[in-house]
């Protein structure tokens, strides 16, 4: 279909009492305003995803609202210039499930500055395989190259290993020439961590130091989803103007740390924010995603796909750690 509906469709919907979210219809007048129309055909699940859907964290800003952050389709109306009826699109982020009605319906209505044209050689569910993790991935490799970051910095941790950003960062980095170090908690993970690229995996516990403010220098850089006490033992260990990309925080949000890894040697510490990234650097990081940094292993970081009834059982088993790499969610019939 190229025009808009006329009919209800469906949507996952998050509830107006904040219990999570069920399987509803909309007409399209229901959804928030905006200049451009999109058909969904994919989208993704992420770690917000299953917080929202499951009423276990406080995600979107006012309710009810439909989630899903990551969405890929085709524009059936557009009153923006840009856009035409038929442009294949993606959104990730821009506050799509926490203020902004999100992907998981099959009509999507944004401001057109949310939008961004799908890179070439992808379709809407290569888009989707990668999502906001994929996007995050590449902008936190984005800033630290940025920063100085190169190969021969030395190994290269990313943590939260099975996940979506660790699992498409590893690719990435490895596809770059970096030497890659994977930390993970799920020990059967191991030949699939090294088939994506990582040359060695650690334990959570194998990276753990004596705390004092700086131990002997071993990482290159990081690539960090975990926040916590390991971001701290990460920048103990980061070697002289080597830098830390910090995207998540499933260890904690505090930090305890010195001063010590800055003014002695040089370290940084680069913040990731994926949702609001400004829309320049927003097209230039899906532009390399679509050419010279597009992960080789997409299939084997491809967990499974799902409709829009499937998304209870996913998001339970991501919070119970029971997933890895990406699920992607089927949109369109």
């Amino acid at each position: 279909m190229t025009q808009p509906p006329s009919e209800p469709f469906r949507a996952f919907r998050l509830r107006e009492d904040g219990q999570g979210g069920e399987l509803t219809t909309l007409s399209l007048n229901e959804l928030n305003a905006g200049d451009v129309t999109i058909r969904a055909e994919y989208s993704s699940v992420n770690y917000k995803d299953a917080l929202a859907g499951t009423g276990r964290g406080k995600i979107a800003r006012r309710l009810p609202l439909v989630g899903g952050i990551d969405v890929a389709g085709t524009v059936v109306d557009s009153t923006a210039g840009g856009f035409s009826a038929g442009d294949p699109v993606l959104v990730t982020g821009c506050g799509l499930s926490e203020d902004h009605d999100g992907g998981y319906a099959e009509y999507v209505r944004v401001p057109a500055d949310f939008v961004i044209p799908l890179p070439g050689g992808f379709d809407a569910f290569t888009a989707m395989t990668l999502g906001t993790a994929g996007f995050t991935a590449a902008l936190a490799l984005q800033r630290l190259e940025e920063n100085g970051l190169t190969p021969d910095a030395g190994p290269i941790v990313v943590t939260g290993a099975t996940g979506g950003v660790g699992s498409i960062a590893i690719d990435i980095l490895a596809g770059r020439g970096y030497e890659v170090v994977a930390v993970s908690g799920k020990p059967d993970a191991e030949a699939w961590l090294k088939e994506l690229g990582a040359t060695r995996v650690v334990d959570r516990e194998g990276l753990a130091t004596k705390g004092r403010p700086l131990e002997k220098a071993a990482w290159g850089g990081a690539i960090d989803n975990v926040g916590g006490a390991m971001l701290g033992e990460l920048l103990r260990t980061t070697v002289p103007w080597g830098g830390i990309a910090s995207i998540g925080l499933a260890g904690g949000h505090e930090l305890d740390t010195t001063v010590m890894p800055f003014i002695l040697r040089g370290v940084s510490l680069l913040g990731i924010s994926s949702a609001n990234c400004p829309r320049e650097r927003r097209e230039r990081v899906w532009a390399r995603l679509g050419s010279d940094w597009k992960p080789r292993h997409l299939d084997a970081i491809r967990a499974g796909t799902v409709g829009l009834d499937g998304l209870g059982d996913v998001f339970e088993r991501m919070l119970a750690g029971e997933t890895r790499g990406r699920t992607v969610v089927r949109i369109a019939d």
